[in-house]
């Protein structure tokens, strides 16, 4: 290794990645150098490899080990700390790293080995996750096109290295469509009903763009796209017109100009198709399902049972909506339309349950919130969460960072936590990310596996002024969701690092521990732990903690057919869209618009534009994923109610068995077996259809 090599960050032995020091001048030389480097490893490994694991698979987690975590970092600071020399930085590397990924893909003598293993006498001998390893890498092989040969591999490489870059792009002009757009406003009378938070956030962005004397309560206020001022616009806003403006603006991002991602999309589209074909499938969506529990038919069967579950209760929904609106003298009672739903449904929830969800965020606080979560895991699952700051380099003065002890104060995990907004820098939405994970052949072969670390990564409102950060209980859903993606990959007890955590999971089952987590939120005796007032230490009254509750329901049908609207859109364009044919992508999504809203989506809808799920991340063909997870994750925390939720010894014990099987053992099994092995038999859709309040509609068809 050369001087300038070992002065490189991402080049350096690290246990904490070292996220503090890393600048766009590194990525360029790091990645070329390591790429070299896992060049010559893999050439090595192909010329010795053996049908053994030492000789096989323990050098192979290592290439593949290595690549992920530098790469890991350079992407993860992409999605948190962007710049334009950091796109630049990645755009020069990103063709090498692809080309590298498919060459390791595409080896025939690790493929062969592996199928060797599969169909040898030993095969039976083997434990369950290493099954899983050696299935896994055969089925990748073939997806990654390891039979091709001649015309056709060139062609598929050069479709995989066009994709990468396309998806890139997609994500880049989301960014920078949603930083764009800025709203000054100086006339109070503009902005009322938005609440205080608003209103102290946009005063913030207008003294960061030069309007110093921005106050909170005189203005002048900046409103922008990104999550917290655009939801809080369409909930509270009495300007009509300002909401109907920013809705227009929101579903319209990235659909025009230098940032249109239409075409984008459908090369994307007709890329995805074309290697399909290649692989000798029809479609993409048969590529996907590949790598998932559900067949598309069974996907497709699950959507309609959902969506012709939802529609009466969506038609009820939007008929109260009208009535409601109506009864307050609103003119635009009889033609409400998109920019008026989320508003009135906020007064209406108001009025029938009597809470309002601004006035509440003073009982959740962040540290609040994340002590009752961290309480809520110790309960369930014998772990004690303590605060590490200082142990590992941040990228962000704001990111916390902790270590996970299990119940003897033994280390076994870590994760960052980057809560705040920052549309500067940061793409919207929340996620939770691996840096490393679990492995005993990584760790350098000595008796203690290599310790996992996650991140967690959120969008809420930054403190203001004294105020800590103050949450509305959808971002407190959202942290106990990405929290339970996090605990999937720390609590895992698997050391085959190729299936450890939530690696080598089908997709449509990875969302089951978060959504878990997220039922736990609403039960009243969390709740009771966690809200309490910042300023006086009150305890949320009881009664509204109930109504929380109850209100979770609130027009349940009309926001899952919200969703079944993205996850029927998503396997449409990726089984039935023709590239030039005679139905274009929007024409696709105001199909499916009309089978999933009441009113009919504008003719303007420009959403796929903003699609990243499918066109920047791993959902391509496979959005349905929620829900079919959202039936396991349901009818898991149904156990925990059957045995009841105020026995604590019962619930603890439940907790220790959800542990040990779908947290513990990762991808080691199949999903359905390990849900099975905790749940004693096979998932059912019920309890997921009533806590949305639609069984009843099911029973009746």
């Amino acid at each position: 290794m050369t001087s300038e090599e070992e002065e490189n960050p991402l080049l350096r032995d690290f246990i904490f990645p070292p996220y503090d020091v890393v600048e766009p001048k590194h990525v360029g030389p790091a990645i070329r150098s390591l790429l070299k480097k896992l060049e010559s490893d893999l050439v090595e490994l192909e010329a010795t490899v053996e049908t053994s694991w030492p000789k096989l698979v323990e050098p192979l987690e290592r290439i593949i080990d290595r690549l992920s975590v530098v790469w890991g970092i350079v992407d993860h600071l992409n999605a948190v700390k962007d710049s334009p020399e950091l796109r630049s930085a990645i755009e020069d590397v990103q063709s090498q790293k692809v080309e590298f990924q498919l060459r390791l893909g595409q080896s025939k003598p690790i493929y062969n080995a592996f199928k060797t293993i599969r169909e040898s006498s030993d095969w039976e001998t083997l434990s369950d996750a290493r099954k899983r390893v050696v299935e896994g890498r055969i089925k990748e092989a073939v997806l990654n096109g390891v039979s091709l040969e001649g015309e056709s591999r060139d062609r598929f490489n050069k479709i995989q290295q066009e994709l990468e870059k396309l998806s890139q792009k997609f994500e880049e002009n989301i960014l920078d469509a949603t930083k764009k757009y800025e709203k000054l406003i100086r006339d109070k009378k503009e902005i009322e009903g938005l609440p205080a938070t608003t209103l102290a956030m946009a005063a913030e962005v207008a003294v960061s763009k030069g309007y110093e004397k921005a106050t909170a309560e005189d203005g002048p206020w900046i409103l922008t796209l990104d999550g917290p001022s655009y939801r809080s616009v369409l909930q509270h806003a009495r300007n009509r017109s300002l909401r109907e403006e920013m809705y227009r603006a929101y579903i319209t991002r990235a659909s025009d100009g230098d940032l249109n991602n239409t075409q984008n999309i459908e090369r994307i589209l007709e890329l995805r198709l074309e290697k399909a074909k290649i692989l000798g499938y029809k479609n993409y969506a048969e590529v996907s399902m590949e790598m998932k529990m559900a067949t598309l038919e069974k996907a497709e069967e699950l959507i309609e049972k959902l969506r012709s579950a939802s529609w009466n209760a969506a038609v009820i929904d939007m008929q109260e909506l009208k009535d409601f609106a109506k009864s307050q003298g609103a003119i635009e009672a009889e033609e409400l339309t998109h920019w008026d739903i989320n508003f009135w449904s906020e007064r209406l929830r108001e009025l029938r349950y009597n809470i309002n969800e601004e006035d509440l965020r003073p009982f959740f606080s962040l540290s609040r919130v994340m002590d009752g979560l961290f309480n809520l895991s110790k309960m369930l699952f014998s772990i004690d969460i303590e605060p590490a700051d200082g142990l590992a380099p941040i990228w962000n003065k704001d990111v916390r960072f902790f270590c996970v002890k299990n119940c003897f104060g033994a280390p076994i995990s870590y994760f960052y936590f980057d809560p705040y907004s920052r549309p500067s820098e940061k793409r919207g939405g929340a996620w939770a990310g691996v840096v490393v994970g679990r492995s005993h052949t990584v760790s350098g072969g000595d008796t203690s596996p290599r310790l996992p670390i996650a991140q967690v990564v959120c969008n809420q409102n930054p403190p203001v002024g004294s105020k800590p950060s103050l949450m509305t209980m959808r971002e407190v859903e959202a942290v106990f969701h990405e929290f339970g993606h996090a605990l999937q990959h720390m609590l895992t007890k698997q050391d085959e690092g190729l299936v450890s955590g939530y690696r080598g999971i089908e997709w449509d089952a990875v969302e089951l521990s978060s959504q878990f987590m997220e039922n736990w939120c609403y039960q009243r005796h969390i709740l009771m732990g966690i809200a309490k007032h910042y300023e006086t230490g009150e305890t949320l009254p009881e009664e509204i903690c109930l109504k929380l509750h109850s209100a979770r329901t609130f027009r349940a049908g009309s926001l899952l057919l919200r969703q079944l609207r993205y996850a029927i859109v998503d396997l449409e364009l990726h089984t039935k869209y023709i590239p030039g044919g005679p139905e274009s992508i929007y024409d696709i999504d105001g199909r499916v618009g009309k089978m999933t809203h009441v009113i009919p989506l504008l003719q303007q809808d420009r959403f796929l534009c903003s699609f990243s799920h499918i066109f920047a991340d791993q959902y391509a063909a496979g959005y349905y994923s929620y829900q079919w997870a959202e039936v396991l994750s349901f009818d898991a925390f149904s156990a925990f109610e059957e045995v009841g939720l105020d026995n604590d010894q019962a619930v603890k014990e439940l907790g220790q068995k959800f542990r040990e099987t779908v947290l513990a053992i990762g991808g080691g099994k199949a999903p359905l077996e390990v849900f099975v092995e905790f749940r004693g038999r096979n998932p059912s859709p019920n309890a997921f259809l009533r806590y949305n309040g639609l069984l009843p509609a099911v029973v009746a068809s």
